[in-house]
């Protein structure tokens, strides 16, 4: 590979041809985790806004959220495609007659080369499984699991709501589907380690995916993790910490796996921490030093 991973702007180059941008949209959804089917207070990380802090806003159409950020990435990247990406809280998780109408309508539009849609494992009816097969056949499409970690302490305590059986069946019904699977891990939970990382990373190895987003926790207003964290519960990574460990989880991630995310953005209006986050620029630059002067590629130390 040209760079050290393999980067979600080669992935996209490689598919369409050219400059590729994910558009968050935001589909109107909410989730399982918060209206009482399986639990009302959501994973404790989640933001009020059910991790859509950077989506369009509700109030408004598909159509006109998809145009309106069109319009401000016009002058950037005048040439681009673009990825209508459903983002807020879980977009599968509706009567399908819903899911065919709001993806359609975000296909309309003829700047729009395909869907992300993200999810969770749980929430993947056979009818919603037959729609996105029918979306696959006509358009590109990327389902995006939250598995976050593979260790079942940690998906307790977070409130994950689904054991990794669960996720295991979904990677089976999309797999069958010939679509990109893209598996969300967090990097910081309270009281796991670097050994748990890697044990996520070897366990995702072994399935069909074709990418992974590397998140860093962050700690947000208003949720149960802010809690915790003033109650002096946990603390949080370091960016020497998460850099290093982002760095190690590369090296042992198998090589034909995209990174669609190496860090996560926090709101900068809710974050409580960490804040050496919010100089985004700076964690990536810091995560391509070190793979450079460790001289680390991805999948150096993966094992079958």
């Amino acid at each position: 590979m040209a760079e050290r991973y393999n980067s979600l702007n080669n992935y996209y180059k490689s598919i369409f041809g050219k400059k590729t941008v994910r558009l968050s949209v935001d589909g109107g959804f909410t989730c399982p985790n918060r209206d009482g089917k399986i639990s009302e207070s959501g994973c404790i990380f989640c933001s009020e806004k059910g991790s859509g802090d950077f989506a369009g806003s509700r109030c408004v159409s598909i159509t006109e959220q998809i145009e309106g950020q069109m319009k401000l990435l016009k002058n950037k990247w005048p040439d681009a495609l673009y990825i209508a990406y459903f983002q807020a809280f879980t977009n599968t998780y509706a009567p399908v007659k819903k899911l065919r109408t709001i993806y359609y309508e975000a296909l309309e539009n003829e700047n729009i080369s395909g869907l992300s849609i993200a999810t969770r494992p749980d929430c993947l009816s056979d009818e919603c499984i037959e729609l996105l097969k029918e979306i696959s056949e006509k358009k590109y499409l990327s389902i995006e699991l939250g598995l976050q970690t593979s260790n079942p302490d940690s998906a307790r305590l977070i409130n994950r709501g689904y054991d990794n059986k669960v996720f295991e069946e979904a990677i089976k019904k999309l797999s069958a589907l010939n679509i990109d699977i893209v598996v969300h891990v967090i990097i910081g939970l309270p009281y796991e380690t670097e050994e748990d990382v890697l044990n996520t990373i070897n366990y995702i190895n072994q399935f069909p995916i074709k990418g992974v987003k590397i998140h860093l926790l962050h700690v947000i207003k208003n949720t149960p993790l802010a809690q915790m964290y003033y109650s002096s519960y946990f603390s949080v990574l370091s960016l020497e910490d998460y850099t290093d460990i982002v760095v190690n989880a590369i090296s042992h991630l198998r090589n034909d796996i995209v990174l669609f995310r190496l860090t996560g953005d926090g709101p900068k209006n809710l974050l409580i921490a960490p804040l050496w986050s919010r100089d985004k620029k700076k964690v990536l630059n810091t995560i391509n030093r070190k793979l450079k002067v460790r001289n680390i590629t991805q999948g150096q130390y993966f094992q079958k």
